[in-house]
């Protein structure tokens, strides 16, 4: 097998990829797997914390899902006090999804963990290679939202 051209984009997507991947696993595998929470969770609690309260739709469309799937993720979290739902102020129809107390611990702290782990592998790279890094999050972000 070949390696990549990397001087073409096409070439350049090919080995960015699978990269980015393996961390992102590497990332998810440090969660705390005692509380049995998927990413599919994880995920709507981490948009919770970084949007604030949402409403149920709102939170279905900024994770790309459908409501009926959002519906069943936030029963899970509720049941477990992660998260919780109150009616809408204006709209008695709507409810909103709020992360409670115990939600945001949970999250922080998992949130905590993965970063110890990154840091520990960034410590152990060269002083150029982390400039190349603190360079490329600004990249990586602008690609994350074209």
């Amino acid at each position: 097998m070949t390696s990549p051209d990397l001087r073409t984009n096409a070439g350049l997507a090919s080995a960015l990829r699978p990269s980015v991947l393996r961390l992102a696993r590497r990332l998810r595998q440090m969660r705390d797997e005692s509380l049995e929470l998927n990413t599919n969770q994880l995920s709507a609690m981490s948009v919770l914390l970084n949007h604030g309260d949402l409403l149920m739709g709102e939170l279905a469309a900024l994770e790309k899902v459908q409501p009926p799937s959002m519906t069943r993720i936030v029963n899970g979290l509720e049941g477990r006090g992660y998260l919780a739902r109150k009616t809408h102020s204006i709209d008695k129809r709507q409810c909103v999804v709020t992360l409670t107390d115990s939600g945001r611990q949970i999250l922080l702290a998992n949130r905590r963990r993965r970063d110890e782990w990154l840091a520990r592998r960034i410590a152990e790279l060269d002083p150029g290679e982390r400039d190349v890094l603190r360079k490329a999050v600004t990249i990586l972000e602008k690609v994350n939202h074209a």
